[in-house]
């Protein structure tokens, strides 16, 4: 078996392998999606490591390319996410030997660290390998209380509305950085990321206002009849801009029927009635190249400032 690093060539197999061994059921797959994730990121080209056995790919592993920022340094850093081994090979080891030879890879170009939040089944096999549970992801939860009984099946298509210039939303983003809290990581926000998270996003439609003192993006999540509304960014100016999304989100819950907002607590904090708490996935990390202090103040989420749109799996 030869593992090495993945070139534009191998997209097609790659996709063919993660095909069949994922399916389409939860997330389509695509040349597109791979490319959007992985090689038009605005951090840059993720590493992907592939397996071959008799000149075929049997097995991938990407880490896509993220930062964080703390107390005025960047933070070079990678998410653990598509991985796939195929039908007919898994029982090898292939994901775990992709895996640790990701880190070897990822740790000689100086990466800091490693963050995900995998589930229950592939949780263990990660520990195994040097990784350490962070903490969970603090969620709050608002009921849609103009729209709660207005259950409906179809969902409005979603509308991507400026009201203000792209220059202006950068002024807007280069203010909400500089308000974030300096001990805590949290990643910079920034137009490019903002159009390329949200709105150029093949695998998720997103509604998205922007004014010159808010932006606001989110979309319907449903669960059986309930239909969650998912507020993943909230970028304000002030606290008028604040109070001004505050409205949007309501007319939103209304507009698409949901019955629950969501949005993260660390961010937005006038949403009122409320609950907040830890009710989002685990989050773990693997340590590459930071120092002991480092570790201790980037390794728990207890430490870290994002909305769920940060930390959402895409």
């Amino acid at each position: 078996m030869i593992i090495r690093e993945a070139v534009a060539a191998d997209v097609p197999e790659i996709v063919q392998v993660l095909k069949a061994s994922l399916g389409e059921t939860e997330l389509p797959l695509s040349e597109e999606i791979w490319n959007y994730k992985h090689r038009n990121n605005p951090f840059g080209q993720s590493i992907v490591l592939i397996a071959i056995e008799d000149k075929n790919i049997v097995g991938v592993r990407a880490l896509m390319r993220w930062k964080w920022h703390r107390n005025g340094k960047e933070y070079f850093c990678l998410r653990a996410v598509d991985t796939a081994t195929h039908p007919k090979h898994q029982g090898k080891g292939i994901f775990k030997k992709l895996t640790l030879k990701a880190v070897d890879v990822a740790q000689t170009e100086g990466a800091d660290f490693i963050f995900n939040t995998p589930n229950e089944k592939s949780r263990p096999g990660y520990l195994k390998m040097g990784w350490e549970i962070s903490g969970k992801l603090k969620v709050g939860l608002s009921p849609a209380i103009l729209s709660f009984w207005k259950f409906r099946n179809s969902i409005p298509e979603y509308e991507i509305i400026y009201q203000t210039s792209f220059k202006r939303l950068e002024d807007l983003c280069t203010g909400w950085n500089l308000g974030l809290e300096k001990e805590k990581l949290h990643t910079k926000k920034s137009a490019k990321y903002l159009k390329w998270r949200y709105e150029e996003n093949p695998l998720q439609a997103y509604e998205v206002l922007v004014t010159s003192n808010f932006y606001l993006a989110g979309y319907i999540k449903k669960r059986k009849k309930i239909k969650e509304l998912r507020i993943v960014e909230c970028i304000f100016q002030n606290k008028s801009g604040e109070k001004e999304a505050d409205k949007i989100i309501r007319k939103w819950s209304m507009k698409f029927g949901a019955q629950v907002i969501s949005f993260s607590p660390l961010l937005k904090k006038e949403l009122i009635p409320s609950i907040k708490g830890k009710f989002g996935p685990l989050a773990t990390v693997r340590n590459l190249n930071l120092t002991e202090i480092e570790r201790e103040a980037c390794f728990t989420t207890e430490n870290w400032t994002y909305s769920l749109g940060d930390l959402e799996l895409f």
